[in-house]
C-alpha cells in the first residue's frame, strides 16, 4: 500500500506532462485532464482505504533513513482531505470542460490544463509533506501555477489583482523559508516527526518566536484577520472557474499546514488565546465585509474570510472536541465554497451579471439555478440540517465545553459570525432572485453565454457537488467518528512519530 502515497502528487505532474504535449489540441485536453484528476481520486480513496486498515503510512522517498530525505506521510486528517479536495478538483475541471473555451483566449486552453493538473500536485503534496522545507515546495508549486491561472486573458484588473497576489504571496513565503532556516538553526532538523521531539527542548522564549513566526505565515496564506485583505481584493478578479478552486482549496491548504505544525512543533495543554483572538477578528472581519459589497464574487471572498476563523477556533481551543469541530468544517466548507463559486458563473452565464445592483428575477429565469443557489447558501449560513450546521454545532460545543470565558465569548462571536452569513445570503436571494431584474439593467441574454449542452453539463456538475454537500449531513455520524480519531491522533502523535522514525517504507 506504500505505493499510493506519492501517487495523488505524482499522477498530475503527468497529466500535466501530457497536456503540454498536447496543447494544441483541445479536444485531447478535454479528456486528458479529467482523466488525470480522476486517477488522482482513485489513488486518494484507494489511500484512504489503507489508512484506515493499517493507520499511518510513511514513504521514505529515495530511501534515505528518516530524518533525511524526503518524507510523505498519510494519516487519517491527510487522507480524508485528500479525498474531498481530488472531488471537488474533479468537479471544477468537469465544469471547465463543459465550458469549454469560455472566457479563454484561443491558445489558454493549453495553458489552463497543465497549470491546473500542477496545482493539483502542490494541493496533494502540501497533505503528504511530512518535512517542513517539502511543505515549502508544495506552497511553492501551488502559488507558482496559481499566478498563471490567475492572469489567464488578462485585463487591467486582473493583471492589477494578479500582481497583488503575487507580491503577498512571495511575502509569505520568504516569511516561510525564513521560518525553515531558523527552525533548523535551532533544532538541527526539518523532518516533522524528529522536530515534535526537539522543538520541545527548546528554550520557551525560542519555541514562541518560531511559533509566532510561523503563525504569521500561514496566517497570511490562509486569509487570517488583519493578514486577509489581499484575498477579497485578488479572488474575484479571476476567471470565476479559478477562483472557485482558489476558494475552495488554497486557504485551506494553509489551515491545514497551520494544524499539522502547530500540533506537531507546538503542542500545549489548554486553549491559545491569541487563536482565538484571531479566531473571532476573522469571523467579523469576513461576515462584516460580505454585508458591505454589491459584487457577488466579493460577497463570497469574505465570507469565505470569515469562515476561515471558524476552523481556526477549532485549533485555537487544543482539544480533542475542537480540532474535531475544524476537521468537520475544513470538509465542509471546501464543498460548499466551490459550489458557491460554481454556482455564480451559472448566474454570470445566464444574466451577464455579477452586480446585486443589476441582478434580479433569477428565480423566475431558472428555478434550477435558484435552487442549487438556496442549498449551499443556507449550508454556509449554519442552517439545520446542513453539513453547515454539523460542523458549527462541533465548534459550539467544545467551545462551551471548554470551561473557559475565552472559549465562551468565541462561541458567541461565531454564532453572530453565522448570522451575518444568513444576513449576506439573504441579501443575495432577495436582490439577485426574488426581486424583477432592474429595468436599468435592460433584458438578460436570450439564452446565456454559453450554449445550451454546455449550461446543462454546468448544471449537472453543480448539482453533484450540491448533493456532495447533503451527503456530508448523511454521514455526518462516520465523518464525525473519523474526524475525532484523527483529531485524537494530531493531540497524540505518537503513532506519527513512530511511522515516520521507525516504520518509514523507502
Amino acid at each position: 500500500m506504500n505505493v499510493l502515497v506519492p501517487l495523488p502528487f505524482v499522477l498530475p505532474l503527468l497529466g500535466a506532462a501530457l497536456t503540454m504535449i498536447s496543447r494544441r489540441r483541445e479536444n485531447w485536453l478535454r479528456v486528458l485532464g479529467p482523466l488525470a484528476v480522476a486517477a488522482v481520486l482513485a489513488a486518494a480513496g484507494g489511500l484512504l482505504a489503507a489508512v484506515a486498515g493499517e493507520g499511518v503510512i510513511a514513504v521514505q522517498v529515495g530511501g534515505w533513513a528518516p530524518p533525511l530525505g524526503i518524507t510523505l506521510v498519510a494519516d487519517r486528517l491527510s487522507a480524508l482531505l485528500l479525498v474531498v479536495s481530488t472531488a471537488v478538483l474533479l468537479a471544477i475541471m468537469l465544469h471547465a470542460v463543459a465550458e469549454g473555451a469560455g472566457g479563454l483566449s484561443r491558445h489558454e486552453p493549453g495553458v489552463f490544463y497543465p497549470a491546473y493538473l500542477t496545482l493539483t500536485a502542490g494541493v496533494c503534496l502540501v497533505f503528504l509533506a511530512g518535512d517542513l522545507f517539502n511543505l515549502f515546495v508544495a506552497f511553492e508549486i501551488m502559488l507558482a501555477s496559481s499566478y498563471v491561472l490567475m492572469t489567464l486573458t488578462p485585463t487591467a484588473e486582473r493583471v492589477r489583482a494578479g500582481m497583488t497576489y503575487t507580491v503577498v504571496s512571495l511575502m509569505s513565503s520568504i516569511l516561510f523559508l525564513t521560518a525553515i532556516g531558523l527552525t533548523y538553526a535551532a533544532a538541527g532538523s526539518v523532518n516533522l516527526a524528529d522536530l515534535s521531539g526537539r522543538v520541545a527542548d527548546l528554550p520557551a522564549g525560542t519555541r514562541t518566536a518560531l511559533g509566532l513566526l510561523f503563525l504569521m505565515v500561514f496566517g497570511i496564506k490562509g486569509a487570517i484577520a488583519p493578514l486577509h485583505l489581499w484575498l477579497p481584493d485578488s479572488y474575484p478578479a479571476a476567471l470565476t472557474k479559478v477562483t472557485a478552486v482558489f476558494a475552495a482549496l488554497l486557504t485551506k491548504a494553509a489551515i491545514y499546514a497551520l494544524i499539522r505544525v502547530e500540533t506537531l512543533l507546538f503542542p500545549r495543554q489548554e486553549a491559545s488565546w491569541a487563536m482565538l483572538v484571531l479566531a473571532a477578528a476573522t469571523m467579523l472581519a469576513g461576515t462584516l465585509g460580505a454585508l458591505t459589497h454589491d459584487d457577488i464574487h466579493r460577497v463570497f471572498s469574505f465570507v469565505l474570510v470569515g469562515h476561515i476563523g471558524y476552523m481556526l477556533f477549532g485549533l485555537g481551543l487544543f482539544s480533542v472536541a475542537g480540532l474535531t469541530g475544524a476537521i468537520l468544517y475544513l470538509v465542509h466548507h471546501i464543498v460548499v465554497q466551490a459550489t458557491l463559486f460554481l454556482v455564480s458563473d451559472l448566474m454570470q452565464g445566464r444574466t451577464g451579471e455579477t452586480s446585486l445592483r443589476r441582478l434580479g428575477g433569477l428565480a423566475r429565469l431558472s428555478a434550477f439555478i435558484a435552487v442549487l443557489f438556496f442549498v449551499p447558501a443556507m449550508s454556509v449560513s449554519g442552517m439545520p440540517p446542513s453539513s453547515g450546521f454539523i460542523a458549527k454545532l462541533a465548534l459550539f460545543q467544545a467551545g462551551l465545553g471548554s470551561g473557559r470565558l475565552i472559549g465562551y465569548a468565541v462561541t458567541g462571536v461565531a454564532v453572530l459570525a453565522s448570522l451575518l452569513t444568513l444576513m449576506a445570503m439573504t441579501r443575495i436571494w432577495t436582490l439577485g432572485f426574488w426581486r424583477p431584474r432592474p429595468k436599468e439593467a435592460g433584458e438578460p441574454p436570450a439564452a446565456g453565454s454559453y450554449t445550451r449542452g454546455s449550461t446543462r453539463v454546468m448544471g449537472i456538475v453543480t448539482a453533484v457537488l450540491v448533493v456532495g454537500g447533503l451527503l456530508i449531513a448523511v454521514l455526518a455520524g462516520p465523518l464525525s467518528s473519523w474526524s475525532h480519531r484523527a483529531a485524537a491522533d494530531l493531540l497524540d502523535p505518537t503513532a506519527y512519530r513512530n511511522a515516520v522514525l521507525d516504520g518509514g517504507t523507502p
